[in-house]
């Protein structure tokens, strides 16, 4: 899963906006069905949601707390 598209990665920070109760007016569908069959995100009635998984990439990504 190292290997996301950038269009991918973008479209997982924006599911995460999207949890963390941001608007997000737009994700790039082809990313997100990507990102569903990763196991990264779902889809929902309002879209698609990022899953404990996707949360746990993203938190991976960005390495330890300084």
């Amino acid at each position: 899963m190292d290997d996301l598209t950038g269009g991918q990665l973008e479209a997982l920070n924006e599911l995460a906006r999207k949890k963390a109760g941001q608007h997000v007016p737009f994700v790039n569908i082809s990313a997100a069905r990507a990102l569903t069959n990763l196991g990264l995100a779902e889809r929902s009635r309002e879209g698609w949601d990022i899953t404990a998984a996707g949360a746990a990439h993203l938190a991976r990504l960005a390495g330890p707390p300084s």
